[in-house]
């Protein structure tokens, strides 16, 4: 009995766990390299549907961001009182002379 024991035990300390340079590429390298991606691919997909689906329509970011024009009409000339007063003021004037 004792000498099957003491195989057995002697046989699992005898298998080590070798670790390659191809492991620690992985663990060291690759696995953050594709954790930080994964998250910064999140982030930008919610930036793209905030952008599309709401963003557009807000006329702050409209104007900061030059997606719409100002639309300014031209004023008219004759556009209030004082424009009316200058008016008939030349209008004596002309005629006086």
């Amino acid at each position: 009995m004792e000498s099957s024991s003491s195989s057995s035990s002697s046989s699992s300390s005898s298998s080590t766990f070798y670790v390659s340079h191809f492991d620690y590429l992985i663990l060291f390298f690759l696995r953050p390299l594709l954790a930080i991606s994964f998250v910064l691919s999140l982030i930008l997909l919610g930036w793209f549907l905030a952008w599309k689906l709401v963003l557009v329509h807000v006329p702050l970011v409209q104007e900061i961001f030059g997606l719409r024009k100002k639309h300014t009409k031209p004023k008219p000339p004759t556009r209030g009182r004082l424009s009316r007063v200058y008016n008939s003021i030349d209008a004596q004037n002309s005629t006086s002379q």
